[in-house]
């Protein structure tokens, strides 16, 4: 497998301002694959330490900081020698090692020239509890699932994926069923790498679903030995609620479609929890949409994704066959699966927001690049008004506006169709 984060891991590596490289990011998605991968292909000895996996490593610096006796220490435990300047160490979910994250700072500080790279698969939630953690002291990338394009290169689709990047729709328009063929493929399979490998590996898609279920589950059970116990059934509920809350027509959270009379405080800690943990990706309203778009957006309105396409409709229990064809069962469920690519899709490299007025127009999706404000509205097919997006160019005169749906690539004088499969191109 390719994956692109795989270019901003060299960047990492031959940077002279280097420091511990944090790799946040859910189970899953493929965190500790990619490191061993890079440092097989960029290093001549790779350290792998799970901090999950041992007692011992665990306490490795609860009692000091003193590095010579750590680096010892790792030696007897790997029962390798460390070259500081050849070795990349490996510090896999770190955030079980008692003191683990404060370490990182004692590395930069007094031994910036080893190759550091942490990461833990619940890191974002210990974070937030972690009273001493390293500011400006480690660097940071975010990991998510596999994109429609590193779908595409797993698939040998590269040099189709090639001409999506450089935005070359003549051409690409000539491929136009085929993309819009693999494009519900990946609807069906998702980003989640093994997802993704069982396919390439038996073509079967009833072997697939199964890998999703078994991954569902692992999230589900990392519920109650993570999360605090008083909060986990409110997380469950949020959880289970996700597709409901989707498949409305105002897709905005509500609630009391949780449960009946609940308001913000009662699920507010649980979907901060399922947020820091990456297994939903959060997509808050803005009303004004000002630069930066964080400071005018209404923290208590917002909509909540899946972290992955194919996860969604695992959940949904959708059958290959209501997917891979073009369905009528599925009508409103279209939409919100269409947005939840969308949205997962641009999630990789931005923040995520959406636009709603005071006389019910609402534009799906709003990113900043930076001194621009986008607008994105989402087709699932190819019914192209766009009342509300036409409302808000009026209103706001952004330098573009975008729609993206299952039509070929169009330029009208006040906005783009681009077609969902070039969706990463943006």
């Amino acid at each position: 497998m390719q994956r692109a984060l795989y270019q901003s891991l060299l960047a990492w590596k031959n940077s002279p301002e280097r420091k511990p490289l944090i790799l946040q990011g859910a189970r899953q998605v493929g965190k500790t694959w990619l490191m061993q991968a890079f440092g097989k292909n960029e290093f001549e000895q790779v350290v792998y330490l799970n901090f999950e996996s041992s007692e011992r490593l665990r306490k490795l610096f609860a009692s000091d900081f003193d590095l010579k006796r750590i680096i010892a220490s790792l030696e007897i435990e790997a029962n390798q020698k460390i070259n500081i300047d050849h070795t990349l160490l490996i510090f896999d979910e770190i955030q079980e090692a008692e003191k683990g994250l404060t370490a990182l700072k004692y590395f930069y500080e007094q031994a910036p020239g080893y190759y550091i790279m942490a990461a833990g698969s619940l890191l974002g939630v210990s974070l937030q509890q972690h009273t001493s953690f390293p500011v400006g002291k480690v660097d940071f990338l975010r990991m998510y699932p596999m994109s429609f394009f590193e779908f595409l290169d797993s698939i040998d689709q590269s040099i189709l994926k090639s001409a999506l990047e450089a935005e070359n729709w003549p051409v690409t328009a000539n491929f136009h069923d085929k993309l819009v063929d693999l494009l519900r493929l990946y609807y069906f399979i998702g980003g989640m790498p093994e997802a993704v490998a069982t396919y390439l590996k038996y073509e079967d898609l009833n072997l697939v679903r199964a890998i999703q279920s078994k991954i569902l589950l692992g999230y589900e059970n990392d519920f109650a030995k993570y999360a605090p116990i008083e909060v986990v059934p409110r997380i469950r509920m949020v959880w289970s609620h996700l597709i409901s809350q989707l498949a409305k027509e105002n897709r905005k959270f509500v609630y009391g479609q949780v449960k009946k009379g609940s308001r913000a405080k009662d699920f507010e800690t649980a979907i901060t929890w399922l947020t820091d943990a990456g297994l939903v990706l959060k997509a808050s309203c803005v009303e004004k949409p000002g630069i930066p778009l964080n400071a005018y957006a209404n923290l208590d309105a917002f909509k909540l994704f899946c972290l992955d396409v194919g996860l969604l409709n695992a959940m949904a229990q959708l059958e290959p066959k209501i997917l891979l064809e073009q369905n009528q069962i599925l009508t409103e469920f279209k939409g919100a699966m269409t947005e939840q690519f969308v949205a997962q899709q641009l999630k990789i490299k931005h923040e995520i927001y959406y636009w709603a007025s005071s006389n019910s127009a609402e534009v799906d999706l709003l990113i900043q690049n930076q001194r621009e404000i986008i607008p994105i509205e989402v087709k699932a097919e190819e019914n192209l008004k766009s009342k509300s997006l036409r409302s808000f160019v009026e209103k706001y005169q952004p330098q573009q506006a975008i729609r993206f749906s299952m039509s070929p690539y169009r330029e009208q004088d006040w906005m783009r169709n681009v077609p969902l499969y070039g969706v990463n191109a943006l």
